[in-house]
């Protein structure tokens, strides 16, 4: 029989992953982008800092439990799927840690407005569920994930945040 904790479980190892950045290691491919709008270095190197920004709030939203870490760094429908996912977990006593091995990010599309940037992720970390503070589980991952990110006041936002299979 399927319990609603296993169920969660896999919920997050199937969607969830996120890293303590300071410990991976980042790979940068060169931008290869077609289109009518060039992308600034400023632009690339803030948008690739707020992306790994993003995954430090993620890591710690979803290891305490508290959605309110997401607020900062995601919008949309992203945020709303992470911010019920933790809010699952932590009704049944759960709370996922992540560490980050390496990222892999390209940048492939830049829209002409300069309302959104694509990129892509390859991804590796190792993963922990606890039940309380007892470890469930512990997983090796790799994975790709798009990302798609949008400016707001003073850096941009994760707005779409997608696994992909390989």
């Amino acid at each position: 029989m399927i319990t609603m904790k296993t169920l969660v479980i896999a919920l997050i190892f199937l969607t969830i992953p996120t890293f303590l950045f300071s410990q991976s290691s980042l790979r940068v491919e060169p931008v290869k982008l077609t289109g009518p709008r060039e992308l600034q270095d400023q632009t690339k190197t803030g948008a690739i800092r707020d992306y790994l920004e993003a995954w430090k709030s993620f890591s710690a939203a979803l290891n305490q439990n508290r959605t309110d870490l997401l607020d900062a760094d995601f919008v949309g429908t992203s945020k709303d799927k992470l911010k019920e996912t933790i809010k699952q977990q932590a009704a049944l006593g759960l709370h996922t840690h992540y560490q980050d091995v390496s990222h892999d990010l390209q940048i492939v599309f830049y829209s002409p407005e300069g309302l959104s940037i694509e990129m892509t992720d390859k991804v590796e970390y190792d993963m922990q569920v606890f039940d309380h503070e007892k470890n469930l589980a512990t997983q090796h991952v790799s994975t790709r994930y798009v990302v798609v990110l949008t400016p707001s006041e003073v850096k941009w936002r994760v707005r779409v945040f997608q696994a992909m299979p390989e």
